[in-house]
């Protein structure tokens, strides 16, 4: 065993015509092991992939408190594209986290050359409303 722990589901080709696209599920890389440029590579091959598969942009949703993810992402070249309301809960049991909201943060890909993929209809959205805009 390398001693390496670096978690990545992610889903090359989702959606439809102008929508279609990678997401990232989650990226982990444990702490031991960061700043090797881990989650570079692994962003790099997601990218790689979802460009084979014709993809006009790559997402993810982070946390809006995460500031460190974003600032990563940031330098990998992706940007807010709308914020989230509530779409992470918090929790009922007393002392549970207060629900938060994420960013939804996309990189455009070579099909996409004028970024229209990066150009919200609406900035701010529930999640009731993430599958229908």
């Amino acid at each position: 065993s390398s001693g390496i722990n670096a978690e990545w589901p992610l889903r090359p080709g989702e959606g439809q015509k102008e929508e279609w696209h990678g997401h990232v599920t989650t990226l982990t890389v444990s702490p031991q092991f960061r700043r090797l440029g881990i989650a570079q590579t692994l962003m790099n091959e997601l990218e790689k992939i979802s460009e084979n598969q014709k993809c006009y942009f790559v997402d993810l949703f982070v946390r809006i408190s995460n500031k460190i993810a974003i600032g990563m992402y940031k330098r990998f070249g992706y940007t807010v594209y709308r914020q989230i309301v509530e779409y992470y809960a918090g929790g009922n049991a007393p002392h549970s986290p207060p629900d938060e909201d994420a960013y939804d943060m996309r990189k455009a890909l070579s099909r996409d050359p004028q970024g229209k993929s990066l150009i919200a209809k609406k900035k701010l959205i529930r999640t009731n409303e993430l599958f229908t805009n």
